[in-house]
């Protein structure tokens, strides 16, 4: 547990919807908590700030390694979708102004540090899409997914027509995006939509075992790895190659490469110097 305030805990201090724990479930780990329990955790205007400053934070934040992003228990939700109510209140123009990037969707993707989805609930619309950005998803038995826009006569605006068919494949992005059908999160798990499914008395255990995992690695290598694989999905495979070589070669000049073999070679545990 930590013993002192991080800046991360700090800015979510002055935050109502938005909590941040650090430390608590596994060392370098935070979790960021989305609280809206009256709304399941629409994405309203306020929600949304807070979030990406919160985000902020915890990228400055070296206590830091890993982030878990979750909804509050009391939601039963991790995102129940985009807040209906200020959609219906805008014309194009201004949502044309709201989509201004970088909105909370690119926060999450752009995070040096990785991300892992807790979706402890349901997990719709733009929820669905904040969990996209993520780098791992990992669901409760019983969670809900999917794109329901078109039920409202709308689309996914918020990443899911492209990150979508990158996961699921073309042919099941189009099912889920033009029919507005929920899959549970078994089905999720069976089309790629998440990666790991999980009873609620065994989540927290495999979410916060993974996170710690990670959060255990050399912080540099986590953020130069992540990197590369997010590269492959926006590059043809001869640049992606190229670029991987770039970063390979860029971790042989700092300390942790040669941290990290030496406490190999001398059967320890490595002291990682890179933040």
């Amino acid at each position: 547990m930590s013993d002192h305030e991080t800046g991360s805990e700090h800015a979510a201090a002055d935050c109502d919807l938005v909590q941040v724990r650090v430390g608590d479930e596994a060392e370098g780990v935070a979790t960021v908590v989305l609280d809206r329990p009256d709304a399941r955790n629409a994405l309203n205007a306020q929600l949304r700030t807070e979030l990406k400053s919160v985000l902020d934070a915890v990228e400055a934040d070296e206590d830091v390694r890993v982030v878990v992003l979750t909804g509050s228990d009391e939601s039963s939700s991790f995102v129940a979708g985009a807040d209906v109510k200020e959609l219906r209140a805008r014309d194009a123009v201004e949502q044309r102004e709201a989509s201004k990037r970088p909105r909370v969707y690119e926060y999450v993707d752009d995070l040096e540090k990785p991300v892992i989805a807790r979706i402890n609930g349901h997990c719709l619309g733009g929820g669905s899409e904040l969990a996209l950005g993520c780098d791992v998803r990992i669901a409760q038995a019983g969670s809900k997914l999917g794109q329901p826009e078109i039920n409202l006569g709308i689309m996914p605006g918020g990443g899911a027509t492209q990150r979508l068919p990158k996961l699921v494949g073309e042919g099941q992005a189009m099912r889920l995006i033009l029919s507005g059908e929920l899959v549970d999160a078994e089905e999720a798990a069976d089309i790629g939509l998440v990666d790991e499914v999980y009873d609620p008395d065994d989540l927290d255990e495999r979410v916060y075992d993974l996170a710690g995992k990670m959060a255990a690695k050399s912080p540099l290598a986590l953020e130069i790895a992540k990197k590369a694989v997010k590269a492959g999905s926006r590059m043809g495979l001869d640049e992606g190659i190229e670029y991987e070589a770039e970063l390979f070669a860029l971790l042989f000049a700092g300390e942790d490469k040669n941290e990290g073999i030496d406490a190999f070679l001398e059967d320890r545990e490595p002291e990682w110097q890179s933040r």
